[in-house]
């Protein structure tokens, strides 16, 4: 495991004078730390395991070792993640950066695919699906690929697609650098590492908690029933961008058009959109045209959007490590935020098993209008969030859904 290090900057890290030019353009100057140590081993063609909460950066990590190594060989690389959305992320940086790209994902057509395919791309960024897909009808071919990266695995794992990454990477050669990257590191993550890696570095960013120290957390014990007018103080006495996640696609959909029908300007992130209404929502948000952005996880490691100012947790998510997922949209690049998690009474003991997985106790509000069984742990309540001296807990009339 490697430890934090002092303070570096990109010129201390062997990167060519193109490169940190186009970081001098972008304005980066100084790395995170994931950034900080695992660029280096990268470097070296080392097979890494890059372990850092989410928005530290881990994109650049291995994006700037793809660029200088493409600059000299003009090889090929492969960036393989869980969702269209994220896979729209990295690319994005990627070209920043000067790298030529294809995006394989799905709900995007084919045909532009593979003329983005037969364009010689310095780098494929791309779905697990839709990448098994080319590779079934021989529109894409991996034998030149040399640098692999597993983007979020744990989330790939999660979502059942190791099956269809054994089969990408058996399409590659034996000897790639294989890099995978993650903000938890799951038992299945430690096994993948040993299958697909050669004699990797394991770069690990500690921390205290497995959340960041930017985001003030709050958890509120409130009524199943009770949720829809909570929610809607809260989005009244915020003025920032707000992402509200849930668990379901229906629930989405649901939650959606009632804060629409509060007043916000809101927009849906889920499965059952297509790509353009998908690729809209995130535009709409970052724009600024929507307020408000309901999604369920598909999200919760897709969005990069500055200044979020708040996330709420409408609904618990189902595995634990979303937890941290979600939280971590906000809170990003050095900046502080919030979140608020909304939980049942009944909902009590994944609390606890939720707190142990973080390492932390996640402060309650005295916003709360429903308490935990007896038995339950309860921390010193925090104060919330006020307008003009309404607590956010204060009822209105109505707002059921």
């Amino acid at each position: 495991m490697q430890s934090q290090t002092a303070e570096v900057r990109f010129a201390d890290l062997n990167l060519s004078s193109s490169t940190l030019s186009i970081l001098d353009r972008l304005g980066f100057v100084t790395p995170t730390p994931i950034q900080a140590q695992a660029i280096p081993h990268v470097l070296q063609g080392r097979d890494v395991v890059g372990l850092a909460q989410t928005g530290t950066g881990k994109t650049l990590a291995f994006g700037l070792p793809i660029l200088e190594r493409f600059k000299k060989e003009g090889n090929l690389s492969v960036v393989i993640v869980p969702t269209r959305e994220l896979a729209i992320q990295v690319e994005e940086v990627l070209v920043k950066i000067g790298l030529k790209t294809a995006l394989l994902i799905g709900g995007a057509p084919m045909n532009r695919q593979i003329n983005q395919l037969r364009s010689r791309p310095a780098v494929i960024v791309g779905t697990p699906g839709r990448m098994k897909d080319h590779l079934n009808q021989r529109t894409l071919q991996l034998d030149r690929a040399v640098v692999v990266v597993l983007d979020e695995a744990d989330r790939m794992l999660d979502m059942g697609f190791a099956p269809d990454i054994k089969f990408i990477l058996g399409r590659t050669p034996q000897n790639r650098q294989t890099l995978l990257f993650s903000a938890t590191m799951p038992p299945e993550i430690a096994d993948l590492a040993k299958n697909v890696q050669k004699d990797p570095i394991r770069v690990e960013i500690e921390r205290p908690t497995m959340t960041t120290e930017l985001v003030e957390q709050e958890l509120v014990v409130v009524d199943k029933d009770d949720r829809g007018t909570l929610l809607r103080d809260i989005l009244a006495d915020t003025t920032g961008p707000v992402l509200v996640f849930v668990r379901t696609r229906h629930g989405a959909r649901k939650v959606a058009r009632a804060v629409s029908a509060m007043g916000h300007d809101a927009s849906e992130l889920h499965s059952d959109r297509t790509l353009a209404q998908r690729r809209s929502a995130m535009e709409n948000f970052k724009s600024g045209r929507s307020r408000i952005l309901v999604a369920t996880d598909i999200a919760a490691r897709g969005i990069d959007v500055k200044n979020i100012e708040l996330v709420v947790n409408y609904d618990m998510p189902d595995q634990h490590e979303d937890y941290v997922h979600r939280i971590g949209r906000t809170g990003r690049a050095g900046m502080s935020g919030r979140s608020i998690t909304l939980a049942t009474p009944d909902q009590h003991k994944d609390v606890l098993a939720l707190e142990r997985m973080i390492r932390m106790e996640i402060p309650r509000s005295r916003l709360s209008t429903a308490v935990f069984p007896a038995a339950m742990p309860h921390p010193g309540a925090r104060s919330g969030g006020r307008n003009n001296g309404r607590p956010y807990g204060q009822r209105r009339p109505a707002g059921r859904f």
